[in-house]
């Protein structure tokens, strides 16, 4: 085992390029054709809209990923690879964006294809977020000193709902894409409250 400050560096670094790379999918009208600039700038709402619903999805996975870690005192090969896994999702949000952004206006199965990827990425990012919590509370040997465990526990519930949101976001995906974008965003805002909050003060002990 050893402490958390290397797979918070390295895991610091994926988040900030993958939020990064988002802004890449926007692009400079070119040929405004006729067009005022505002115009053609309002064209590009699919970009937009895209690029702050992950903006905001992969902020605030860091900032529950930061919270996570504040709990965790070390970390074991098994947290590493768990920890791994969600970085592999993280790192591919920007594709599913690019995607959303170029078909979301477009009302055509192309657009719910599209949709439904984007989706369907944050069903795995909730997987990978809802396992790694459950790993690090199943007997919570890695948790800090004071951490109550049965309290971390019974947040695994609250934590992992957006689990079933995010997959019937997916079946939303085939019959709106933009109305499927909207409901991504307030997930999103649902999980900006500290869903693992935990009483640090006192240890309840380990009994489940």
């Amino acid at each position: 085992m050893t402490d958390t400050g290397r797979v918070e560096a390295f895991s610091d670094g994926v988040f900030a390029i993958a939020i990064t790379l988002l802004i890449l999918e926007i692009k400079v009208p070119a040929d405004l054709g006729g067009r005022s600039l505002w115009h053609a700038l309002a064209q590009e709402w699919p970009s937009f809209a895209a690029y702050v619903v992950s903006f905001f999805n992969i902020g605030i996975m860091w900032i529950n990923h930061h919270a996570m870690f504040r709990l965790i005192a070390r970390v074991d090969r098994q947290l590493l690879f768990l920890n791994l896994s969600l970085l592999l999702v993280v790192a591919f949000v920007p594709f599913p964006t690019a995607l959303m952004a170029a078909y979301l206006d477009e009302n055509s199965p192309a657009s719910h294809v599209a949709a439904a990827v984007f989706a369907g990425t944050s069903v795995l990012v909730a997987i990978a977020f809802t396992a790694m919590w459950r790993y690090v509370v199943r007997d919570g040997h890695l948790l800090r000193p004071g951490v109550d465990l049965i309290a971390a526990r019974a947040t695994v519930r609250r934590f992992g709902l957006g689990f079933f949101v995010y997959l019937a976001t997916v079946g939303l995906a085939f019959i709106s894409a933009p109305l499927t974008l909207a409901v991504l965003f307030l997930i999103a805002v649902y999980y900006a409250f500290d869903q693992l909050a935990v009483d640090t003060r006192q240890q309840r002990g380990s009994a489940a």
